[in-house]
């Protein structure tokens, strides 16, 4: 019987050890954790970038509304954060004559190094557009989620009609 006590308050003295280790254990993984999430924290940061458009029209007119009556020639995109992308709407209208196939390019950019950050777009490229027709344009920015050192730039828009 002493044996049969022994052994109990030794399977006893086992089973309170495992408890404490699994305490153990669950402390140190609850640590783990909280200390991921500080340090994942910690390592978030963001910044937010200005910018100007100038628009150059060549064989076509650049307008902010579709019945063409209030003519632009350059926008701000406003505020954009990295990883962001932001939109214009314009509508094109061929002035002239005949049909015109459109085209854009991009230049000018100020700083340099925003080309690297930033990537303009547009729905109209090598659209046909008739003598006195309009189109609808979306005009995008994206800016990549690693922009750094930039807070401001310029750019220069070039619409092209080729007949």
């Amino acid at each position: 019987m002493t044996q049969d006590l022994r052994c109990s308050s030794v399977r006893e003295n086992i089973m309170a050890m495992q408890k404490s280790a699994n305490l153990v254990l669950m402390a140190v993984a609850a640590l783990a954790v909280a200390a991921v999430a500080l340090v994942s924290g910690a390592l978030v940061t963001s910044t937010t970038v200005s910018s100007t458009g100038n628009i150059k029209a060549v064989g076509v007119g650049v307008y902010w509304d579709s019945a063409c009556t209030n003519q632009t020639s350059s926008f701000d995109w406003g505020a954009l954060a990295p990883g962001s992308t932001g939109s214009v709407m314009l509508y094109v209208k061929n002035n002239g004559t005949v049909p015109v196939t459109l085209t854009i390019s991009f230049g000018g950019w100020n700083p340099t190094s925003a080309v690297t950050y930033l990537t303009p777009g547009w729905n109209c490229t090598n659209c046909v557009l008739g003598s006195g027709l309009v189109v609808a344009s979306m005009m995008t920015l994206a800016v990549s989620q690693s922009i750094t050192g930039i807070t401001s730039f310029s750019f220069g828009i070039t619409i092209t009609g080729t007949a």
